[in-house]
């Protein structure tokens, strides 16, 4: 009797390269642009509906958040002259290449609409760059999502079906909390409604993630990025559930949910990136998925053949 045999690599090295990405630059980055692009969009609706504290608050999120996750991706990449090389050329099948192009036109518009709205000049000008960045918001949230799928790490790549929408329901989320917690309750409902929509997406696309993938899914579930994830979903179970019930009547219970709720954001976003770095590390996630493939095409070429 010969024991199966694990899957291993020469020299006990990866099969694939682990990504050179630092934390907690790239974490960070993921985070603030789903939290910038989301708060863009919530800004644009308190607008529309007459809630200057809630469209300010939102506007200088937005601004913020693309502004810090510049900063934080080019500290990633070590020079400044690095993303300005990436806009040299757009290149529709890289999603970091498409990236770069929504981040550096939502991040002047972000910034120019923010401006506006706290000195009160140029209000038009400020309203016209606030929904330019709100057409760009739904991208920026997202297309993170699109960039890690599009790597070969296994638990990034084989998520590619839910990661969209755990990316969109974080970012709501975050946008909602952190509005939660400097606006009025008066004014707060738009930020509360989002922050519970995003808080059901994020859930129930984390949920059907990890039941989906099976083996690929383990490291969402287990070590440390298993601990992230788990307390993330506590956080905006809690955090969107107190909001939505409570957080209309009172300031405090406003304030704490948000704040749950974006440090859940955070913590996802920490949790996904350590789970495809811990897959990527791990033979058996690249080894054993491939196994299954060949045994499922012999399986039914057997079947055809015996048809």
């Amino acid at each position: 009797m010969v024991p199966e045999a694990s899957p291993d690599s020469y020299y006990g090295r990866p099969i694939i390269k682990p990504p050179t990405w630092k934390t907690p630059d790239v974490p960070l980055y993921l985070f603030l642009g789903g939290l910038a692009g989301a708060s863009a969009v919530l800004a644009e609706g308190a607008a529309v509906t007459g809630r200057p504290d809630l469209e300010r608050v939102a506007r200088v999120a937005a601004s913020a958040g693309a502004g810090l996750g510049t900063v934080a991706l080019i500290h990633d990449l070590h020079r400044p002259e690095r993303f300005l090389n990436m806009l040299r050329v757009l290149k529709p099948t890289s999603p970091l290449s498409v990236g770069s192009w929504i981040l550096a036109p939502f991040s002047g518009l972000s910034a120019a609409a923010a401006a506006s709205d706290l000195t009160g000049r140029l209000p038009r000008l400020g309203r016209a760059a606030g929904m330019g960045a709100t057409a760009l918001g739904p991208a920026l949230a997202t297309y993170t999502a699109a960039l890690l799928a599009n790597t070969a790490v296994p638990a990034w790549h084989d998520a590619h079906r839910e990661l969209p929408f755990v990316f969109a329901g974080s970012g709501a989320t975050a946008a909602g909390g952190l509005a939660c917690m400097f606006t009025p309750t008066d004014q707060a409902g738009p930020a509360r409604r989002m922050l519970a929509a995003g808080a059901l997406v994020e859930l129930a696309a984390s949920e059907r993630l990890t039941s989906r993938l099976g083996m690929v899914g383990e490291p969402y579930r287990e070590g440390r990025p298993g601990r992230l994830m788990k307390a993330a979903r506590v956080l905006t179970a809690v955090g969107g559930t107190a909001a939505l019930l409570a957080g209309g009547r009172s300031r405090t219970v406003s304030t704490v949910a948000g704040a749950a709720c974006v440090a859940a954001s955070v913590l996802t976003r920490f949790g996904i990136f350590e789970a495809g770095m811990a897959s990527a590390r791990d033979p058996k996630y690249t080894v054993e998925p491939q196994r299954e493939r060949l045994r499922a095409r012999a399986a039914q070429a057997a079947s055809t053949m015996a048809g």
